[in-house]
């Protein structure tokens, strides 16, 4: 316990070091994470996995985005895109892209559709 009377387990930085390996930004993967990535699990939870790493997993048998898992565990962004980047590297999840937004129409055809409208 530390001075304060709170277990590592209750989410003080000791918990978060021991989550994401002390290590944060040791993957390359983590850089491709972004907060909108959805994530989407290839496997499913593995004996002596971290309870975290094991709740993702169970979690995203349909896409979610990395926000959304970082306010499900109740951790913070960074320490979620470290845990992510080890569970890329091991093939565990897969990261895609969000759905883009939708593409804008020409303005010149809006105003052409416009004009042949007013002119009914």
């Amino acid at each position: 316990m530390s001075r304060t009377g709170k277990g590592a387990d209750e989410g003080g930085p000791e918990r978060l070091y021991m989550v994401d390996g002390g290590a944060p930004g040791r993957s390359a993967r983590a850089d491709t994470i972004e907060l909108v990535s959805l994530i989407v699990a290839r496997t499913e939870p593995e004996p002596g996995m971290l309870p975290e790493a094991a709740a993702v997993l169970r979690m995203c048998h349909f896409p979610l985005s990395v926000a959304e898992i970082s306010a499900y565990l109740t951790l913070p962004v960074s320490t979620v895109t470290v845990l992510l980047a080890d569970l890329l590297a091991h093939q565990q999840v897969e990261a895609r892209s969000p759905v883009p937004a939708a593409v804008l129409p020409d303005t010149e055809l809006l105003q052409a559709v416009m004009h042949g409208l007013q002119n009914l």
